[in-house]
């Protein structure tokens, strides 16, 4: 990508959203973000070990994706995976939990951060490989279809939701699961949260072209650029995706323009990304971008909005103390899980 970061959209804001939408948007980006902060403070207070990936700035994509779907639909995330998990309905105590070490958290503790899972709400898990998931993915989206066509479920088909970043794009399992997803039109949105940074590397160097969602085309399905950092064209473009995968017309590629706004981890010392750059895409916040349309439209108040944030502030400090007074796992327990029939 360009160093210039005006960003050509494809896909504007849906003005048809209902203001209970909208705010039920609001309140889920704002709780990503607030749980992230504290992920952070309790990081470098060592109450939580390895590393930590936050989501920081991308809570538009999150939530204008996941809350589009239905219970039953499925979400594969990475290793960047507190707020999908959030947004798929994972209670936030359960996750802080997990990123504890605590008996408490969704995956009992074994995860940790990049290892989020929760069986109940169809959340496939984060991945600490890169690419690892999209193959998992692929194969959710297999048995959906499975299930409607050879199963002759009665069911409306379950849609899965493919999380991956720009560095993902180039590697094999993209590629391969592109295809086979086209062949066999399964329902799944593959989502590119092009942040543009793999880590350290700036995707603009390490791809020969760097518009991912041209990449699309060569397999056969529709490939959406839209602004990451606008949640109503994000739920836009997914709803439209959802409708195509339910409806049996397959897959879509879906790159969300977006930036992280912080270092790729909470050990990282992010001095590769120019002050410049960073200031030019923290000045697009999408949680203030959305509280400023909110205003606008007179959804609601200021007050209004406030009372969100202090809500989501109790429900988060409740989690850390709810985390806090968790026990640990027992030691006799080390190989407690490791097969289906040890689920509780």
């Amino acid at each position: 990508m360009s160093k210039d970061i005006t960003l050509p959209l494809v896909y504007k804001k849906d003005d048809d959203v209902s203001s209970e939408d909208i705010l039920s948007l609001y309140y889920d980006m704002v709780l990503g973000r607030s749980f992230e902060d504290m992920c952070a403070q309790m990081y470098y207070r060592g109450k939580m070990f390895g590393f930590v990936h936050l989501y920081n700035g991308q809570e538009a994509v999150s939530t204008g994706v996941i809350k589009a779907l239905m219970d039953e639909d499925y979400v594969c995330s990475t290793y960047r995976d507190h707020v999908h998990a959030l947004s798929k309905g994972v209670p936030a105590k359960a996750v802080m939990a997990e990123l504890f070490g605590k008996e408490t958290g969704c995956s009992k503790g074994r995860g940790g951060s990049m290892h989020i899972f929760s069986a109940k709400h169809n959340f496939l898990g984060g991945f600490a490989f890169i690419g690892e998931g999209i193959p998992i993915a692929t194969g959710a989206a297999f048995q959906s279809i499975y299930k409607k066509q050879v199963l002759k479920s009665t069911s409306r088909i379950q849609v899965t939701a493919c999380f991956f970043g720009d560095g993902t794009s180039n590697n094999g399992q993209f590629f391969e699961c592109l295809n086979m997803a086209v062949l066999w039109k399964l329902p799944i949105i593959f989502i590119v949260e092009n942040n543009q940074w793999a880590i350290g590397m700036a995707h603009h160097r390490s791809a020969s072209t760097p518009e991912i969602h041209k990449k699309a085309s060569v397999f056969g399905l529709p490939g959406i650029e839209v602004d990451g950092m606008d949640v109503l064209a994000i739920r836009k473009v997914t709803l439209e995706a959802i409708e195509r995968a339910r409806s049996g017309e397959g897959p879509t590629l879906i790159e969300a323009l977006t930036y992280r706004f912080r270092g790729h981890s909470l050990a990282d010392p992010d001095e590769l990304r120019s002050r410049d750059e960073k200031e030019a895409w923290i000045a697009r916040d999408p949680i203030k971008r959305l509280q400023r349309y909110i205003l606008e439209k007179k959804m609601t108040t200021n007050d209004n909005l406030a009372s969100i944030d202090n809500e989501i502030k109790e429900i988060v400090a409740d989690a850390v103390q709810f985390a806090l007074s968790s026990p640990e796992p027992k030691v006799e327990d080390l190989h407690k899980y490791l097969f289906a029939e040890d689920e509780p």
